[in-house]
């Protein structure tokens, strides 16, 4: 008896994050596209011989991309928006598709297409932009040369593709007024994705990994009648690859008697989400349709319980036979770092209890060699780890949680309503209609992160990083003058990520050197590790926000990330409840938010792009996140003064289900990401009457282009169609830290204008 051993994705970032570097040269042409190509095929060939050597029986191909595998699927599909077919070169309107293009010489101006977040992760996705009656053609050069490529080798890939539900659940109309749901093309599509099977399996492809992530999500009979249709068909072709039905991130357990139905040859399950799906699936599922048990945990970097994993192996090919049993991660390693072994400063009580994507998929080799030698005492080191662990003694300073976790009404309520604490706000703060103002970073030049290096490696003394620093902040401060905004931002400077600098001055994490996870195209961050109990140990921002605030008249807005936030963008410990954590970064930016108003700091923002990403992604456990996801929020700015205006931001979310729960937020003024969408998601904000302040992102800012006023102006009278004059503000929709001088500064002189102009048209 055998068992195989599969990976879902492997991180495409590259082990120094080549695709980065590769990606950002080439945008600013210091590379040709060739050198690129080469730079992509370096990567994937690395990935290919790491997971051969890795004993990785079926090894991912396709699931390599320049910048997304939704925008990859787009171009495979043929649905490429007929704005950017004015762009010649296929890897120019490619970028353009998901960055957006710009040239005046030419006179083409082009949006970028939306970007959302995918599913519950920090990744982003750009969204398919399709026609009512979308004609879609079959570009399937990409996945016929990697397997091609690979096969040559001598490596036989399974490539990876996203199926046709999914693909349209995914994607949108271009035209807003279209009310049908994108799945009435599904007749359109079909066609496209038998030419494609049809073509893989002409080259000798066995299987193909087909993910259907959006199973995750409620089950919809209307929905699922698509679901079926669309797998009648392809399950019944003659000529095609086997088919890996992949799901993750939660149960599919209600649609296990369809899948059964419609006769998969493999299908795999995420049993890190959902292990309970497991016992259906063994009942219901054919004992000839291979199954693939996602047994290791593709999102978190603890390692695996793998005494439990064993057993629940054991247990399923007691069920069936075990040539039809696969061992894998739960989904993609996309959302892991990708090796431990780089980790070379990272305490040895910590990252003894640590996998990366490589040790993930060491974890699964070993499984396949316990299974088959029966020899357990290769599971003695990791029963022996697990059993020890103990996150909260490797903190240097314990929470009484039963203290701080009684928290009175008094704790979660500011003094006085919206509607009072407005008018106190104004009269302090006289502020004009749409006030101007940005979401807190300015752009982080080569010199600025060049003298934070320095300054953390001990290059330079703290009082010349202080000197640079108020220099930067000085020279920050002038350009907003100059640019006319009505409140300032200090700029961030000292800040190298908007999670990973807070974590650095509260207890309980922990930081890796090299531990990069993709967050779109060529954007990673290095989310940090919650291994204990969090407290602020020193003060988070009070330094360089007191300081702007010294040097000028005009309210700076003090810039804090939210608890919610700080939770899910770091690996959180697995000890306990994520609401216990939550609330405890809570207190922490609490207590920061107090010592900024006590310095006379009048605004403050706290960051939540993130809230609406930890939903549950099934509705019945919607309540009781969204209770304590509110709850930590308020516990960290309700106690300020009725005068301190408290501001939020999100982004890159559709919100109008949870409404409810951002009004109970009780942010003064909130600001969200719209303009990819051309403020789409004001939609939401009909259905509930928002009570308090918007400001609706204005520009994009992930986009090299720059908006122009008239442009500006339109999307702030639709704004004001919805809400009052008095309460928009105009800023850009995320921070402008990744944006040079020179495409921040017209864009946001445009963004005054068109403020201005709003002014002058309401006198």
């Amino acid at each position: 008896m055998s068992v195989s051993t599969a990976n879902l994705g492997f991180p495409r970032i590259g082990d120094n994050r080549e695709l980065k570097k590769g990606l950002e040269n080439f945008w600013q042409k210091k590379i040709p596209e060739s050198e690129l190509n080469v730079i992509g095929y370096k990567i994937k060939l690395n990935n290919w011989f790491l997971q051969k050597e890795l004993g990785i029986n079926y090894i991912p191909s396709n699931d390599f991309t320049f910048y997304d595998h939704i925008l990859d699927m787009a171009i495979l599909l043929g649905a490429v928006p007929k704005k950017f077919l004015v762009i010649e070169n296929p890897l120019d309107r490619y970028f353009a598709m998901a960055r957006g293009f710009q040239n005046n010489e030419k006179k083409i101006d082009i949006v970028a297409l939306e970007m959302t977040k995918w599913f519950d992760t920090n990744y982003h996705y750009i969204v398919p932009e399709l026609e009512e009656f979308q004609i879609f053609k079959l570009n399937a050069s990409k996945i016929l040369h990697d397997f091609l490529d690979a096969k040559s080798l001598g490596i036989t890939t399974r490539p990876v593709i996203v199926g046709p539900f999914s693909f349209l659940l995914l994607a949108k109309f271009a035209d807003s007024k279209i009310e049908k749901s994108t799945l009435t093309l599904l007749d359109s599509l079909l066609p496209i994705y038998e030419q494609l099977l049809i073509a893989l399996a002409q080259i000798g492809v066995e299987w193909v990994q087909i993910d259907e992530p959006c199973l995750c999500y409620d089950a919809d009979p209307t929905k699922m009648k698509y679901f079926e249709k669309a797998y009648q068909k392809l399950n019944s072709l003659k000529l095609k690859p086997k088919l890996m039905l992949t799901t993750y991130f939660a149960s599919v357990e209600k649609h296990i008697d369809l899948f059964s139905q419609l006769n998969f040859d493999g299908i795999h399950l995420d049993l890190i989400r959902a292990e309970n799906q497991l016992e259906q699936a063994l009942t219901k599922i054919s004992p000839n349709t291979t199954l693939s048990l996602g047994l290791i945990d593709g999102r978190n970097i603890w390692k695996g319980n793998l005494n439990h994993a064993y057993s629940l192996l054991n247990y399923t090919v007691s069920k069936r036979n075990s040539n039809n049993v696969i061992i894998a991660p739960s989904c993609s390693l996309l959302h892991s770092p990708i090796n431990l072994n780089y980790e070379e400063k990272l305490k040895s009580d910590i990252k003894k209890l640590l996998a990366f994507s490589v040790q993930k998929l060491e974890e699964i080799n070993l499984l396949k060699r316990v299974f088959l030698t029966k020899n357990l005492v290769l599971l003695k080191e990791n029963i022996e780890i697990l059993a020890n662990r103990n996150y909260a003694n490797l903190n240097s300073q314990k929470i009484n949680n039963e203290n701080n976790f009684k928290l009175s009404e008094q704790f979660l309520k500011r003094k006085s309503p919206h509607a009072i604490r407005s008018e106190i706000q104004k009269i302090k703060l006289r502020l004009p209609n749409y006030p101007t103002t940005t979401i807190g970073s300015f752009p982080q030049t080569e010199q600025v992160r060049k003298m934070r290096a320095n300054w953390r490696n001990g290059s330079i003394s703290n009082e010349n990083y202080s000197q640079f620093m108020q220099r930067e902040i000085q020279q920050c401060i002038s350009k907003q003058d100059e640019i006319g905004l009505d409140v300032f931002v200090h700029g961030e400077f000292e800040r190298n990520d908007m999670v990973e600098f807070f974590a650095e001055n509260l207890d309980g994490f922990a930081f890796t050197m090299n531990g990069w996870v993709q967050s779109f195209g060529s954007r990673c961050v290095k989310p940090p590790i919650i291994y204990g109990d969090v407290a602020r140990k020193s003060a988070l921002t009070v330094e360089w926000t007191t300081y702007a605030q010294s040097i000028t008249n005009k309210p700076i807005k003090g810039m804090l990330t939210g608890p919610v936030t700080i939770l899910q963008w770091s690996f959180c410990r697995e000890d306990q409840p994520k609401k216990e954590t939550c609330l405890q970064i809570a207190l922490a930016i609490r207590e920061e938010i107090l010592e900024l108003e006590k310095l006379g700091i009048k605004i403050i923002q706290v960051d939540e792009p993130a809230i609406r990403e930890g939903l549950p992604l099934q509705k019945e456990n919607w309540g009781n996140y969204l209770d304590w996801a509110v709850q930590a929020f308020k516990l960290a700015t309700s106690g300020v003064k009725d005068e301190t205006q408290i501001h939020t931001h999100m982004c890159y979310s559709s919100f109008g289900e949870i409404l409810p729960a951002i009004i109970a937020l009780d942010a003064d003024v909130i600001s969200i990401e719209m303009s990819r969408s051309q403020l789409e998601l004001f939609s939401d904000f009909t259905k509930i009457s928002y009570p308090n302040e918007i400001g609706p992102g204005v520009y994009d800012i992930h986009s090299p282009r720059i908006p122009s006023k008239d442009e500006i102006v339109s999307l702030l009278k639709k704004a004001s169609l919805i809400f009052p004059k008095n309460k928009i503000w105009v800023n850009p929709d995320c921070g402008l830290k990744t944006r040079s001088w020179n495409e921040v500064e017209p864009a946001l002189k445009n963004m005054v204008s068109a403020a201005k102009e709003l002014r002058c048209n309401d006198t």
